[in-house]
């Protein structure tokens, strides 16, 4: 670091948080101190001569800066703001930084809901999950619908006068028009919470008594229908992984490293019940021990909107745990216990499902560093060959444009890594700032976006789906990324592929390289190509299709929400408002005149 050392004088011994930067103001290391004086000096002492990740990050920053905190807790809680924000290099990254789904009971409200919901609030209402599986979770949101028949809707019911639909598929029971007391309603409310909290014993109790009652009293239609729901809490009950159910709310985190890299494993187990298992890969590791990687796991992991569990269940305590004790009970709002069980324990205890989660991350390590076999490496190697690459690419990335007359324009983005299609690194994004048909800023628009969403995750070659033109594109917005701090140090290869004939087009080389040799090599690039297609287009096609689903109303300018759901209400249908006089139109509350004529105007059919 060529800044003086002076300006260690002016920091001040107090807790914080500290930033190294390099020659071009970009982030390079985030940390924490007690005293950020103390930790700061200690990066210019000779002893970290022997810290080689301490000694290059010294050797490339050009300066520091520092933030000023009330207590260690808040400078951890900047500091996990600080690596979400800026991603520096020094500091170990998790790849997945995504906010997974909860189910929201709203029973603050006079008429609980439930609904799905990525952040949470300390308001009163009650959250399950999360769901690291969305459709395991839509698939457990239906069958609430379809047995417990609690609202799932967002309206404000207080201003309905009729049901909705879901009423009138057997959904919903209608609290909102009165069509069930309070109470009744109540006690499917919590079944449902019951339900979703494992308590499935009181709840089947509770319904065979209820069946006993129907039954008893002759009324043999509602007994079936209680039947049908006992068999289906039966059914889904077996299909759980039951756990423990001492270890209620915990999160059990297993870890394996091997070479440099690492694999975090996390087994989530609600009401004692193993409800989801997540990996996180790490690439890098750094040199750190296992406790700092341990604490900066949590910190980051837990920084989301992510409720902490009870407890959470690690082979050794990580560092500084006081420190994140403190700030995860802040963040839940009760205290978390972080747990570190002795071995050799029955089977069933934490050290057991500790086990279990060393073991599954110690597997899909060791898949996810061979998973390429021979014939992957063989078209690696003539891939590289063909497109003058410095190395076999194993991450590769792929984009697509899909649209018909400039109308619901999409892109995709899908990649391949390791030797298999990477799905969880799919994107779909529908084109924001283009208008019309403009294939070559469309793919400039989806590239850029996709770039800095990824960030330094970026594959290490990348193929356009298109000609010439749609390569420059992506080459333009490339040089543009360079320009704001992104690839200037390793940017990504980019090759295009053209249909009819198809060929590959490299930067820097004129004609292109034809594809029709029946070479593995060429096969593979075809497959990558029209798996992108497949994806964007089928991204496109939904899109279509719920444009032609939607209310002629809703293209009608200054017909907001709030009147369609008006005229609807007073008309129950589209025929019904074409055939009404403008008069009956413009006497609606927040109608008018020339407002009833443009309604009319616009419904006639062609």
């Amino acid at each position: 670091m060529d800044k003086p050392l002076e300006k260690l004088s002016i920091t001040p011994p107090l807790p914080g948080v500290y930033l190294f930067k390099n020659a071009k103001e970009k982030i390079l290391y985030v940390g924490k101190a007690r005293s950020l004086r103390n930790r700061l000096r200690s990066y210019f002492h000779k002893s970290i001569s022997g810290d080689l990740r301490k000694s290059a990050l010294v050797e490339e920053a050009a300066d520091f800066s520092f933030v000023v905190t009330q207590n260690e807790i808040e400078a951890l809680a900047l500091e996990s703001n600080f690596i979400k924000q800026y991603r520096p290099k020094y500091n170990v990254i998790l790849k997945d930084d995504k906010n997974y789904p909860y189910l929201k009971i709203s029973v603050t409200q006079q008429w609980p809901g439930i609904e799905v919901v990525r952040r949470f609030d300390h308001g009163g209402d009650i959250y399950i999950g999360p769901y690291v599986s969305s459709r395991g979770m839509r698939e457990t949101l239906d069958f609430i619908r379809k047995y417990f028949h609690v609202r799932t809707c967002r309206y404000k019911i207080e201003n309905l006068k009729r049901p909705c639909v879901e009423y009138q598929i057997g959904h919903c029971v209608a609290p909102c028009v009165g069509l069930i007391s309070r109470e009744d309603y109540m006690a499917a409310v919590n079944e449902v919470i019951g339900f979703l909290k494992g308590d499935n014993q009181t709840i089947l109790s509770n319904l065979t008594q209820a069946m006993t009652a129907h039954s008893d009293a002759l009324r043999y239609e509602k007994a079936a229908l209680v039947r049908d729901k006992i068999a289906a809490i039966r059914e889904t009950w077996e299909t759980q992984k039951v756990i423990d159910p001492a270890l209620a709310d915990s999160d059990v985190i297993g870890f394996y490293g091997m070479g440099g890299e690492g694999m975090f494993n996390v087994f989530f187990i609600r009401n004692g019940v193993l409800t989801a298992v997540k990996d996180f890969h790490i690439k890098d590791l750094k040199g750190l021990s296992y406790k700092q990687l341990l604490y900066t796991f949590i910190e980051q992991f837990y920084n989301k909107d992510i409720v902490p569990p009870d407890r959470i269940i690690v082979a050794q305590k990580p560092a500084q745990p006081g420190t994140l004790r403190a700030w995860l009970k802040k963040r839940k709002g009760s205290p978390v216990e972080i747990i570190t069980p002795l071995s050799p324990v029955p089977a069933g205890t934490p050290a057991d499902i500790l086990t279990m989660a060393n073991e599954t991350a110690k597997r899909n390590l060791s898949l996810k560093r061979g998973l390429m076999d021979t014939a992957d490496i063989t078209i690696m190697s003539e891939l590289a060959h063909r497109l003058n690459l410095p190395a076999p690419p194993t991450d590769i990335g792929a984009f697509d444009v899909s649209t018909i007359s400039g109308s619901e324009s999409v892109g995709a983005f899908i990649r391949w890594r390791d030797g298999r299609f990477a799905k969880d690194s799919y994107r779909r994004l529908k084109i924001k700032t283009v208008t019309g048909v403009d294939d070559y800023s469309m793919m400039t628009e989806i590239f850029m976006r996709t770039a800095k969403n990824l960030g330094d995750e970026f594959p290490h070659l990348l193929v356009i789906d298109g000609g010439k033109g749609q390569l420059e594109s992506a080459l333009s917005a490339l040089r543009q990324l360079q320009t704001e701090g992104l690839f200037v140090d390793t940017p990504p290869a980019v090759i295009s592929i053209a249909k009819n004939p198809d060929r590959i087009f490299i930067p820097g080389v004129l004609r292109g390289i034809s594809l029709e040799d029946g070479s593995q090599s060429s096969l593979f690039l075809k497959r990558i190509r029209d798996e992108v297609h497949r994806f964007a287009i089928t991204y496109h096609r939904k899109l279509r299709e719920q444009r032609m689903k939607r209310s002629p109303l809703e293209y009608i300018k200054g017909i907001s929400k709030k009147r369609r759901l008006e005229l609807l209400r007073h008309f129950d249908s589209i025929e019904a408002i074409r055939a009404a006089s403008p008069e009956e139109i413009s006497s609606l509350k927040g109608f008018n005149a020339k407002l009833a004529e443009t309604i009319l105007k616009e419904l006639q059919i062609p």
